[in-house]
């Protein structure tokens, strides 16, 4: 994910980065802008449109770009509320990993080290596999070296479940050697089970895409509409809709790739979640609580 100062006008108007659309965009936009071209050249040669119905278009133009421009909205704010749900998926398993450390770390006896240094890499691990687990990726985690139980995890079944599962019987094994009562267990059972629903969660919004059809609808309603730019307005606006042609495409295929980008917020793109940074954050306060 992208850190940077949202006051800074400057850097943002006139400097490019990997995820600015326009790199992306470039070649297309060199196209379009030959196209609208040739399409202006034909006009001023042989001035068929303006013999024709063709330079009436603009008036279908302004009511399609109402149209595309409420179907962007909708596709934008979809894709967004698909990289907030994660953003809030990620935010839980922090709180839930503290709230699971603080409660471990005055429940276990001092003397307890061998079960405190288990959960105390227990617990990132599960941050750090389900980074993975969302990538499609096989990993392996330095933090698996630190316990005996990591080291016989099966890479081709779900890991997450494996850690989760791992976690459950070490504090039903604690239960049953009465280092914590059964009101203990009941309290610790809220933040166990969370570890699931949260990897559940991220599950579904990986493996739920946008709709096939709607996606493609709107690849095609912006190619369509601006492939007929040109006919609308090369009649008034001469070699001037080179330009406007191409920044009119800009914008709308723009939006489309940013939401096509966010609405998958557990990959490596620029504006995917810091998945990486929230383990680490993880990690650091649970052996800061589990010392």
């Amino acid at each position: 994910m992208i850190n940077y100062n949202p006051k800074d006008w400057y850097k943002f108007i006139f400097r490019l980065n990997k995820a600015d659309t326009f790199r992306r965009l470039l070649p297309v936009l060199a196209g379009i802008c030959v196209y609208a071209g040739i399409i202006v050249w034909l006009e001023k040669q042989f001035g068929w449109m303006s013999n024709t119905h063709l330079g009436n278009v603009t008036v279908t133009h302004s009511l399609l770009g109402f149209v595309i421009s409420m179907l962007l909205v909708f596709r934008t704010n979809t894709a967004y509320d698909r990289w907030w749900e994660g953003r809030r998926l990620w935010g839980s398993l922090v709180n839930n990993s503290r709230n699971l450390a603080m409660k471990l770390s005055a429940m276990l006896p001092e003397a307890a080290t061998e079960h405190r240094h288990f959960f105390r890499v227990l617990i990132p691990a599960y941050a750090y596999t389900l980074k993975h687990h969302l990538r499609q990726k096989r990993t392996k985690i330095d933090l698996y070296d630190a316990l005996e139980e990591l080291r016989h995890l099966q890479y081709d079944k779900h890991l997450p479940n494996q850690l989760s599962l791992l976690m459950i019987k070490r504090v039903n094994l604690l239960y049953q050697k009465g280092v914590l009562s059964g009101e203990q267990l009941i309290t610790l059972n809220a933040e166990l089970q969370s570890f699931t629903d949260i990897c559940g969660g991220c599950e579904r919004i990986r493996n739920t895409p946008i709709p096939y059809s709607y996606n493609i609808f709107i690849k095609r309603f912006i190619f369509f509409y601006v492939m007929t730019l040109p006919f609308g307005y090369a009649f008034n606006l001469g070699y001037f809709v080179i330009p406007v042609v191409a920044f009119v495409f800009y914008v709308l295929a723009s939006l489309e790739l940013i939401a096509e980008e966010i609405e998958e917020p557990f990959g490596t793109d620029e504006n995917d979640l810091p998945a990486e940074r929230i383990a680490e954050g993880i990690q650091r306060h649970v052996e800061e609580l589990l010392h």
